[in-house]
């Protein structure tokens, strides 16, 4: 071998051999109460994101002619929701041919039907699939005498 090429060679030997010690090193070795075994913590978070999305929202379009003066109909709503205070449906009267209005909720578990200025509002507290059948009598004023009268209700969901 040359004389240059040998001084690097050996340089690179002793290099290769001190590469194990060095990793070696590193090691740690667990010893204690836990009779050589490890012990550790995982910290789980799940994160449900914020979701509110109406299924279904079904009603007549047109109610038909009014029967003794009165207009009757169901409208059945369907909500998801992950909102871990619920959501609340405000329901107002968007026809001027409407007189009166009543609505009945019926057994909503969970949600709870108030009587506003302009309308109705149904809550509920807490999240889930909430299906909601909800029944509507109009009656009509002395001056309306359309045969049909469009759906009058405006329906807008709102998260708490």
């Amino acid at each position: 071998m040359n004389a240059p090429i040998r001084p690097a060679l050996a340089v690179l030997t002793t290099l290769l051999l001190a590469a194990p010690a060095a990793g070696h090193a590193e090691g740690v070795q667990v010893s204690g109460t836990n009779h050589g075994g490890a012990s550790a913590s995982v910290d789980i978070r799940i994160v449900v994101p914020a979701v509110m999305q109406v299924i279904e929202n079904s009603h007549p379009t047109q109610l038909g002619v009014a029967v003794d003066g009165r207009w009757t109909a169901q409208q059945k709503l369907v909500v998801h929701s992950t909102m871990k205070r619920g959501f609340c449906v405000s329901l107002r009267l968007a026809a001027p041919q409407v007189a009166g209005w009543h609505l009945d909720a019926g057994q909503v578990g969970g949600a709870s039907l108030t009587p506003v200025a302009d309308g109705y509002r149904l809550c509920t507290s807490r999240p889930g699939r909430h299906t909601l059948v909800l029944q509507h009598a109009f009656a009509s004023t002395p001056a309306s005498d359309m045969p049909d009268l469009h759906w009058p209700v405006r329906t807008d969901v709102t998260a708490l």
